[in-house]
């Protein structure tokens, strides 16, 4: 949806944006044929493989790229002395470079070492997690960051081979194991979904802590944009977008002051955001040249000038 979310920006040529998830710069490219000589883009990423692909760009004096999660958006912003700006993009969940490189663990289908860290310089690998964690532990993560109703089957399993001192080093070793606890279960995965990506996809999130950052990586998307300036959110699974749609209605929608008590028209509260438009999902076309877009959702909300509700013009 890489038009669709630069679209929803609506860049201005002498605006400044930021590309939260550079990835392989795909977004960023856009929005600098977008903006004008006086614009500005600063894009972060906390893979130093985005980093270096990034290294394409630098010549653009308009540019500039941090190595950062979103997370740290507020403090980039004041590193580079910037108050406010007029849009931010994040596209959320991984990279087709990260998932189609074995070395980086991230994919069931090729194997390679169970790393699966997005910032590869720093923090524990999965393999390090579930060589050190309870099956308590385990189960929960599968559970909860997965959605996975065996989870605790699986959680099992790992601590056993664990035991028997053989403990999983690569992601092929992983797969198979997950496979193995959902057949003898009778478990019947999705269609077109390999029994692991449940098991992957909650490994990978809690690994990066990727729910901890957003919730704070969207409160300060919102915060830091001027009035009229936009965030555009792109999510892949439904624990990311229910985040996303959580953070922005409550932003969009304040909350009801109690009932009974008399307020001045001054005194309501007011929405100092509204929502553009209803959730997108990416085109048929789309899909079919490139099935791992078919999960993506866009959301928007733009910031609205101060004491000004929703659908209402001063």
């Amino acid at each position: 949806m890489l038009g669709e979310a630069v679209d929803a920006l609506t860049v201005k040529p002498s605006g400044t944006y930021v590309d939260c998830t550079f990835g392989r710069g795909g977004h960023s490219r856009l929005i600098l044929e977008r903006l004008g000589p006086d614009g500005c883009l600063i894009a972060l990423d906390k893979d130093a493989e985005a980093v270096a692909a990034a290294g394409a760009l630098e010549s653009d004096p308009r540019f500039s790229m941090v190595h950062a999660g979103f997370a740290n958006l507020a403090a980039v912003l004041a590193q580079k002395n910037v108050n406010a700006v007029d849009g931010v993009l994040m596209d959320l969940g991984i990279s087709s470079p990260q998932i189609d490189d074995p070395a980086r663990g991230f994919s069931f289908r090729r194997d390679g070492p169970l790393d699966m860290r997005m910032d590869a310089t720093k923090g524990m690998t999965a393999a390090e997690f579930l060589e050190t964690a309870t099956a308590a532990q385990i189960g929960e993560v599968i559970k909860n960051y997965g959605e996975e109703r065996f989870a605790v089957s699986i959680a099992q399993a790992i601590v056993a081979r664990r035991a028997e001192g053989e403990p999983l080093a690569t992601t092929g070793q992983l797969a198979a194991l997950v496979a193995d606890v959902l057949r003898q279960r009778r478990a019947k995965p999705e269609p077109g979904q390999d029994p692991a990506t449940r098991t992957f996809q909650a490994l990978r999130i809690h690994i990066n802590q990727e729910l901890e950052e957003l919730q704070a990586g969207l409160a300060q998307a919102m915060d830091c944009l001027k009035v009229g300036g936009r965030l555009a959110v792109i999510s892949f699974h439904s624990l990311e977008d229910r985040m996303v749609k959580q953070a922005m209605r409550a932003r969009a929608h304040p909350a009801e002051p109690p009932k009974g008590v008399p307020l001045r028209v001054s005194e309501l509260p007011v929405a100092g955001y509204r929502l553009i438009g209803k959730a997108a999902r990416p085109s048929d076309a789309e899909i079919a040249g490139n099935p791992r877009a078919r999960s993506a959702m866009l959301r928007v909300i733009e910031r609205l000038a101060s004491g000004m509700t929703p659908g209402v013009t001063p």
